[in-house]
């Protein structure tokens, strides 16, 4: 047995050594599963990769598609971040028990507690504002108050918005519900449904092309959109986006509805430390700030720069609610748009 001593002593060290630079190739790598497009995240994760040594891979694709995906593929998913938009779909991730809770001063210390699930499962990585958005040569600002106001009659057949099928306008309903009541906002809604010009449908720009267009005054839509029509490259858009105006609802009271995308650590992941510090990087001022820029959406970081499309939106009151109640009251939210008639 002394005689073979040395010979296992080697075994134990080169298993120890092994094991070492197995753990070493974990960290090198994180894999992405990202709802956002690859060219609005691609280049911040090539800075990633580039201040930390660690390799990504990305795949893109719609939301709910995605999920389900991680869902199907189990233990056996490579995913190791699911990035998404709204807090009701980080929500529909938390349900579905995909994700896995990350404890992290950085991400504690740095993401206010309302743009993050509270039991650290996902956390907001950038904030778009759904609000008013008005024909300039048919609205005047002091036409326009709250989001409640939209349901008066002077808004009859005068307001495009998208279906009810559509998770952000969910979460504009949730958050009411919270703030107003589930009976107060159910006679909203029908006042709402009263006033549309036309059957709900596309997307947000195609509101914002509606009402330059003409086809009707006012419309309710995440804030990014028109910052995309304003910096287009096509002169039809900054046209249309010339004749719109952008209005700051509910400042005398709880302020404009915020939401988020973020993102959240897989339950299976095989790299979560890698993953945990591509999450720390990206709420890092700088990243914040390109983010922003590209995306044209607001930091969740308080000192990230605001780029200057953002600021010629002007300064404005956020809405502060915890944004996990979104998620929470989502179903609610989507039983009510169909009994007060929203297709």
């Amino acid at each position: 047995m002394k005689k073979n001593r040395p010979y296992l002593c080697f075994l134990i060290a080169l298993i120890f050594s092994c094991n070492s630079f197995v753990a070493f190739a974990e960290d090198s790598v994180v894999n992405i599963y990202s709802a956002r497009k690859e060219a609005l995240i691609l280049p911040l994760l090539e800075r990633f990769q580039k201040e930390t040594g660690i390799d990504f891979q990305l795949v893109t694709g719609k939301a709910d598609g995605l999920l389900k995906r991680i869902e199907i593929e189990g233990e056996a998913t490579p995913a190791d971040i699911f990035i998404t938009v709204d807090a009701g779909r980080l929500q529909r991730a938390k349900s579905a028990d995909i994700l896995q809770p990350v404890e992290s001063d950085v991400l504690n210390n740095t993401i206010p507690s309302h743009l993050r699930d509270k039991d650290n499962l996902w956390f907001g990585l950038s904030r778009r504002a759904r609000v008013i958005f008005y024909a300039k040569d048919r609205v005047t600002p002091a036409e326009l108050s709250t989001y409640e106001g939209l349901a008066d009659k002077n808004w009859r057949g005068r307001l495009c918005i998208r279906s009810s099928s559509n998770v952000y306008n969910q979460s504009l309903v949730a958050s009411m519900i919270e703030h107003i009541g589930a009976e107060k906002t159910e006679e909203w809604a029908r006042g709402l449904v009263a006033n549309f010009a036309r059957k709900p449908g596309g997307g947000d720009t195609n509101q914002l092309q509606a009402i330059g267009a003409g086809e009707c005054d006012i419309t309710v839509v995440n804030s990014y959109y028109f910052g995309r029509l304003i910096n287009s490259d096509d002169p039809k858009e900054v046209a249309t986006a010339e004749k719109i105006g952008i209005f700051w609802p509910n400042q005398d009271g709880r302020g404009a509805h915020v939401n988020v995308s973020g993102a959240g650590v897989t339950k299976h992941a095989k790299h979560p430390d890698a993953a945990k510090k591509l999450l720390e990087f990206l709420v890092k001022p700088e990243s914040q700030s390109w983010y922003a820029e590209v995306n044209n959406e607001y930091p969740v970081v308080a000192d990230a720069a605001i780029p200057e499309t953002l600021r010629t939106f002007g300064d404005f009151k956020a809405d502060d609610l915890d944004l996990t109640l979104l998620g929470e009251k989502n179903r609610a939210a989507l039983q009510l748009m169909d009994r007060a008639g929203w297709q």
